[in-house]
């Protein structure tokens, strides 16, 4: 089960996240704040693997927190302003949920922090069978077996997936290399990233895919088939 903290400087919505939590399987609030700095000194010596935190706050704002964090933590910012989700987007929020938050619009965002949840335990595990980025302002999951290949466009990644529309993505191609198994992908080019199962045929600097040719970067040519040469 997810253990989870939430922050908030109004008591009353502090009630509603414990009484949203209480009814969820998913979700055990151990502890309410309403002043983030004690929050933080509490995440220092009891990391939690969700917070709930609002973002307007006196002392401190949510997103400041977030900020501050020490730690990789799961957020969900609570708010009754909408013109927050970009920002809320680029710290990587879990989700964003508008007071008031209704139980239906809680349940999703909670379903979303236990695929996240599950995700990260099977990567530590070694034993990843997807990937998880941000796009179109939701968090994505991806089968790690569809990834056709991946195309670097200067801020921005093109993910090819099979039977399945094309998703863009803010990141750069270290982040995404990061996220797949280096065993299954290579770097082949500045601007590409191929599973070895896509891989058709090499010739010279081309690799035949099957709607496809890409080609590997003079850099990366030595390494590829030192990998390639070993499946």
């Amino acid at each position: 089960m997810i253990k989870a903290i939430a922050i908030d400087d109004e008591p009353l919505a502090l009630k509603v996240i414990e009484s949203l939590c209480a009814k969820s399987e998913l979700v055990e609030l151990q502890k309410t704040f309403t002043e983030p700095n004690e929050a933080l000194r509490y995440l220092r010596k009891y990391p939690a693997d969700l917070i709930f935190v609002d973002i307007h706050m006196p002392s401190m704002t949510g997103l400041s927190l977030v900020r501050a964090l020490e730690q990789k933590t799961m957020v969900i910012f609570t708010t009754a302003y909408s013109e927050y989700a970009i920002t809320s987007y680029e710290l990587n929020a879990i989700d964003y949920l508008l007071k008031p938050i209704n139980n239906k619009r809680f349940s999703a965002a909670i379903q979303k922090a236990q695929e996240y949840y599950n995700y990260i335990q099977k990567r530590d595990n070694g034993a990843e069978q997807y990937i998880y980025v941000r796009a179109d302002f939701s968090l994505v999951k991806i089968a790690i077996t569809d990834i056709l290949y991946i195309e670097g466009l200067a801020d921005y990644l093109k993910i090819y997936i099979q039977n399945r529309k094309t998703i863009v993505v803010r990141m750069t191609m270290k982040e995404m290399l990061e996220k797949l198994p280096s065993d299954s992908f290579i770097r082949v080019h500045r601007s590409y990233i191929l599973p070895f199962k896509e891989i058709i045929s090499v010739r010279g600097n081309q690799i035949a895919l099957a709607d496809r040719e890409i080609p590997i970067g003079k850099t990366y040519l030595d390494g590829f088939y030192e990998q390639y040469g070993s499946k």
